[in-house]
């Protein structure tokens, strides 16, 4: 239009000045805060953290989670803790974004047997390795794996003395941070050789997903008794008894399982993403 720019500068405040323009700016974190006090209320919960994600794909998901809950996990830190983890894809986010932060007497317990048969990997060593290089911790790994195809040899397993002693840490932790998994086909724990057909079958037609391996319904009940009798790990009553339980997980096939986590009541501080928390005030 052969317009120099002073002349557009001018006329630009002349049309702000006069009401023709303005100039709005939008912040998704004021939506953020909204979401994480309705959750809150709706599910009782001390802490929500929600993360802000431009997109619904994994990946950016996972990294903006991820690292909202180091964040987190790192504030909440003091000396003497003992932190408790699982394992997962979601895990490793977390794990990948701590930053070095040395803590006095502080112990990385896993809260759940990390061994599989499989030949993808689950991310258990992963997580523990990152977990005690930031904290400069003292590890405690349960070399064993998740689910027994016996619930005799897993009783006979749990009899041992340093397996009891890990399981006790487990228990004593006062930090516990986890996710859960879906019960679709391609769910990492269905991916780990533990279950045949039948029995994802018969997972599948009652669960909703789990949590430390766990599979729980709809309303946070055990699912199936007989796989639940064959897990290691430390049992979900026994998460209501740790000063903090965070649950760190997104994405629309968490909702389901996340709602079912939290209506439970295993887990007092969520750590989502914004799409996820909007569809979860969507359930309430």
């Amino acid at each position: 239009m052969s317009l120099s720019r002073p002349t557009v500068s001018r006329l630009l405040q002349f049309s702000k000045d006069e009401g023709y323009v303005q100039i709005n700016i939008i912040d998704p974190y004021d939506d953020s805060k909204q979401l994480e006090e309705q959750l809150k209320e709706k599910y009782g919960l001390k802490k929500v953290v929600i993360a802000y994600s431009h997109s619904t794909n994994e990946g950016n998901i996972l990294q903006n989670i991820g690292q909202k809950a180091a964040e987190y996990i790192q504030e909440i830190a003091i000396n003497d803790a003992i932190i408790g983890v699982g394992f997962g894809k979601t895990m490793y986010a977390v794990a990948k974004e701590l930053k070095e932060q040395p803590i006095e007497n502080t112990k990385i317990v896993q809260l759940k047997g990390g061994e599989s048969h499989a030949s993808i990997t689950n991310y258990s060593h992963e997580v523990m390795s990152l977990f005690t290089q930031a904290f400069h911790a003292k590890s405690e790994i349960l070399p064993l794996p998740v689910i027994f195809e016996q619930q005799e040899t897993k009783e006979l397993v749990m009899s041992e003395s340093h397996i009891k002693y890990l399981m006790d840490e487990g228990r004593k932790a006062n930090i516990a941070v986890f996710t859960v998994g879906s019960v679709e086909n391609n769910a990492m724990l269905f991916q780990l050789n533990y279950f045949d057909e039948e029995e994802v079958t018969a997972i599948q037609s009652t669960a909703v997903g789990d949590i430390l391996s766990r599979f729980i319904t709809a309303d946070g009940s055990i699912a199936n008794e007989e796989i639940n009798n064959r897990t290691i790990g430390i049992e979900l009553s026994e998460l209501k008894d740790k000063a903090d339980t965070i649950l760190v997980a997104g994405g629309k096939h968490k909702v389901a399982p996340i709602h079912a986590a939290l209506v439970g009541g295993f887990a007092n501080t969520l750590v989502t993403d914004i799409h996820t928390a909007t569809d979860l005030v969507k359930r309430l």
